[in-house]
């Protein structure tokens, strides 16, 4: 019987998995205590003001009257700010390595569905209005308090205001009104509809989950597979009917070709690599540091002195654990690795942070170098944890 986790209140992920997981959602009280002082309002809006940070500032002039601005912001922007406002700030969790190993209170879940950590600022009565998602989403209060009232599902037919500058709902059914205090957490399924108002100064933190949609993966496999010489062979015709009208294209041929290009897609090992690289690819690439260009005599130098080394926060790194040893995947790209390497970078990509030492040496030391020059993998210096 699986353990119960206190991030879900205590059931275990399976009732989650089973009970709540794209259905319903699920509050929990003191979910997270690790959160509450990681973050201040004022670094969030110093971070905002950072180039490539992806962030919105919202105003609400009137009940129905929305303005957004977007990055890259400015300090003026804060000036003359309408009386309800909110500051939202993308891949918080790229700048912070405190925010970034809360993940790992996630890890029921694949860590390719990770999407980011956004943070969201309002102070009293700042609001993003009423509006859905299409992931799923985890609300963490981090400081302050919000009032949060849930509603009816929605979809892509839902109607929305017109002539706002953000997809809002004209209005909810609401059903759920509750305020989060500092560590609480609020789990919202897809096309949920939701409306979060600031009571005070507050700060709430979305770990948010995708899914690739078919449009991105269709266009994916058609690109690589345009590649595959063996796949621009004609189809063999089975059909072999005879033609009654000519200009007709039958509904048993039209099925007949849909089954063959099914079959060709799911019988390719090439589907998996594709479906890897997709989702290994970092949603802000310019969030990844210039890492210094370290040579093996560097590495050598901090074995054994206290350093660790973990995964890039900015950076994606994940596997496929069928092959032996298992093919690995970062920041879109396939990955060369030997066996003796494979299982302390598999490590890695599920989220460890071990330390550098002699297991480094697997069979020579330069096997990490290029992963950490590439930042693929980060050095943390001994005891030190930097925030934003």
């Amino acid at each position: 019987m699986s353990q119960p986790l206190d991030i879900l209140g205590g059931i275990s992920a399976e009732q989650f998995l089973s009970e709540y997981w794209q259905k319903k959602p699920l509050l929990v009280r003191a979910a997270m205590p690790e959160i509450v002082g990681l973050l201040e309002p004022e670094d969030v809006k110093q971070l905002a003001l950072e180039d490539h940070v992806t962030a919105r500032l919202i105003q609400q002039h009137a009940a129905q009257q929305w303005q957004v601005k977007n990055a890259p912001l400015q300090p003026k922007d804060f000036k003359k700010l309408a009386a309800h406002w909110t500051l939202l700030v993308q891949a918080v969790d790229h700048f912070s390595l405190d925010l970034a190993a809360l993940w790992q209170k996630f890890d029921f879940l694949p860590q390719w569905r990770r999407d980011d950590i956004m943070v969201s600022y309002a102070p009293k009565g700042g609001s993003v209005g009423q509006h859905f998602d299409f992931y799923d989403v985890f609300l963490v209060q981090s400081y302050g308090h919000r009032r949060w009232q849930l509603g009816q599902m929605c979809d892509e037919h839902s109607a929305f205001l017109a002539d706002q500058p953000i997809k809002l709902l004209p209005d909810m059914n609401v059903y759920f009104d509750e305020i989060l205090a500092p560590g609480d957490l609020l789990y919202v399924p897809p096309g949920l509809s939701h409306h979060g108002v600031a009571e005070d100064d507050c700060l709430t933190c979305s770990f948010g989950f995708r899914m690739p949609n078919p449009a991105n993966l269709l266009d994916r496999v058609s690109d690589h597979f345009a590649d595959n010489n063996s796949l621009k062979n004609p189809f063999v015709d089975l059909t072999r009917r005879p033609s009654q009208q000519s200009g007709a294209i039958e509904a048993a041929e039209i099925a007949f070709l849909k089954a063959q290009l099914i079959e060709k897609i799911q019988h390719s090992t090439d589907f998996d690599a594709v479906l890897a690289s997709l989702m290994s690819e970092p949603n802000f690439p310019d969030h990844i540091p210039e890492a210094d260009e370290l040579t093996v005599d560097d590495l050598a130098q901090l074995l054994n002195t206290g350093f660790q080394i973990q995964r890039e926060p900015a950076s994606r790194l994940l596997y496929l654990p069928t092959a032996n040893p298992a093919k690995f995947y970062a920041n879109g790209e396939a990955l060369y690795i030997d066996a003796e390497q494979a299982p302390i970078l598999q490590r890695l990509a599920d989220g460890a942070c071990l330390d550098f030492d002699d297991q480094f040496l697997c069979p020579e030391l330069d096997c990490w170098l290029d992963l950490i020059n590439d930042a693929v993998l980060t050095l943390l210096e001994p005891q030190v944890h930097p925030s934003i």
